[in-house]
């Protein structure tokens, strides 16, 4: 494919214009875009206008096989019920009676997604709480939160809201919480949690995970999981099953036939290395391949046991995962060992990541900016060429890009949600190593966060 082939040229974008109203028409959406915004959620109310003088990306400069920098060209898209209908050109007239927004000639990228965080327990947006040595572990945590938490469960709703507000201010639209359900909230947190998000649809997509912080089976909490699905949950989730809930059969098996009888995903916190995280992360698979209704449907969260096998157990681990459509959402970790991530996406499997603790008693130093995570990922895996630091978006977005691997124009295209944010910024890549700014944030095309010129054609 040669440049010309992959720039929006004038004659291009036209045509693109031209099928999108039969796309919008028949309900079309583009299916990597479709496959990062599946599941349920409250109804959401889209957002109609053009957003005019906006910069996409539409190929790689290459000198031989290398990548030396990103075409872009000025484009306009028109926003039809919170979808993109069509890509227009730069000073394409607005359709009458339209709201048309100035882009301001800054960088179109699709909006961010944080796939681990506790929106449940932050103490975001109100007074500072002096961070408490450690003592005992994880165990010892969960003793402190026996006492924290029915203490903070009147404020739940206005810390995760303020967090939400952090969020989307850093170019995410989307987060998936894991949410306690354990012996002393029971499904409190699911409830009250589930209730704030459902009030902000319009603005942000959710999934929550029933997390059981203080154990699983060891905590006989498998009919409150239960009542927490039926709640609302989204995602069974699960924790440590061998160090922390003292069966890894059993507790595994629990998790796994809770999503199989609800019809629900499944999201685990597994922390433990070495043998026993292996050993988990395989029954979680051998579960998946007798059960084709759970492929896509199960991520392994943090996943610290795949830092320690040799290379070619991982790759063929990592193959594994592939063919089953499993997902690992790392917060990439670093100090002796990191996380295998380069390998992961190399053999196909879907990696997140998330912001994890921000602000709260397990970690004080949480941002809330999934960017971050992409640069850092750069900085780990030294991604120090225009290509990789560019593709590293995908860390931040949960999967789109706007170019794929071979420089074709992936993302946005008629029929993707209009989840989008404009950033100061040549290219991706720069978006990345600067951390640009997130000047305007839109969710279903509403503006969440930021301002832009607006007026009516």
């Amino acid at each position: 494919m040669d440049r010309t082939e992959m720039q929006l040229s004038r004659r291009g974008i036209l045509a693109t214009a031209l099928v999108a109203g039969a796309a919008g028409a028949a309900g079309v959406t583009s299916p990597a875009f479709a496959a990062a915004n599946k599941g349920p959620h409250a109804a959401v109310h889209g957002a109609s206008f053009l957003l005019r003088n906006v910069l996409l990306e539409t190929g790689y400069k290459r000198e031989g096989a290398d990548v030396v920098g990103t075409d872009t060209d000025k484009a306009s898209l028109l926003v039809q019920d919170g979808r993109i209908a069509a890509i227009l050109p730069a000073d394409a007239p607005a359709p009458a009676g339209t709201a048309v927004r100035d882009g301001a000639g800054m960088l179109l990228l699709p909006s961010f997604r944080d796939m681990h965080i506790h929106l449940d327990k932050t103490f975001y947006g109100g007074p500072w709480v002096p961070p408490r040595k450690r003592t005992g572990g994880i165990r010892g945590q969960i003793v402190l939160e026996q006492t924290l938490l029915p203490q903070m469960l009147p404020t739940l709703e206005e810390r995760a809201g303020k967090l939400v507000d952090l969020l989307q201010s850093n170019g995410t639209t989307f987060a998936r919480s894991h949410c306690n359900v354990d012996p002393v909230v029971g499904t409190k947190h699911v409830e009250l949690l589930k209730h704030a998000l459902d009030q902000r649809a319009d603005g942000f997509g959710h999934e929550i995970v029933a997390f059981p912080q203080h154990g699983f089976v060891s905590a006989n909490l498998i009919p409150t999981m239960r009542a927490a699905m039926a709640a609302g949950a989204t995602h069974v989730g699960g924790i440590d099953p061998t160090t922390l809930d003292g069966g890894m059969e059993k507790s595994v098996d629990a998790m796994m036939q809770i999503a199989l009888d609800m019809n629900k995903s499944v999201d685990i916190h597994l922390h433990e290395p070495g043998a026993s995280g292996i050993a988990a992360i395989r029954r979680i698979a051998d579960t998946v391949e007798r059960e084709p209704s759970l492929r896509g449907k199960v991520t392994i969260s943090h996943a610290f046991s795949l830092m320690s096998i040799p290379a070619s157990e991982m790759e063929e681990l990592a193959t594994r995962l592939a063919s089953l459509d499993m997902s690992v959402a790392s917060t990439l970790p670093f100090g002796g060992k990191v996380m295998p991530i380069p390998i992961l996406l190399d053999k196909g499997v879907n990696v997140y990541t998330g912001t994890d603790s921000v602000e709260d008693h397990w970690s004080v130093f949480g941002s809330g900016d999934v960017l971050e995570k992409a640069k850092l990922a750069c900085e780990l895996y030294r991604w120090s060429d225009e290509f990789s630091i560019s593709q590293s978006l995908k860390i931040a977005t949960g999967g789109p890009t706007p170019l794929d691997a071979t420089g074709r124009q992936a993302w946005p295209k008629a029929g993707d949600a209009a989840d989008m944010v404009l950033v100061p910024a040549s290219c991706s890549a720069e978006a990345v190593a600067r951390l640009a700014p997130r000047k305007a944030v839109f969710h279903a095309g509403n503006l969440v966060a930021g301002t832009l010129d607006a007026k009516t054609a």
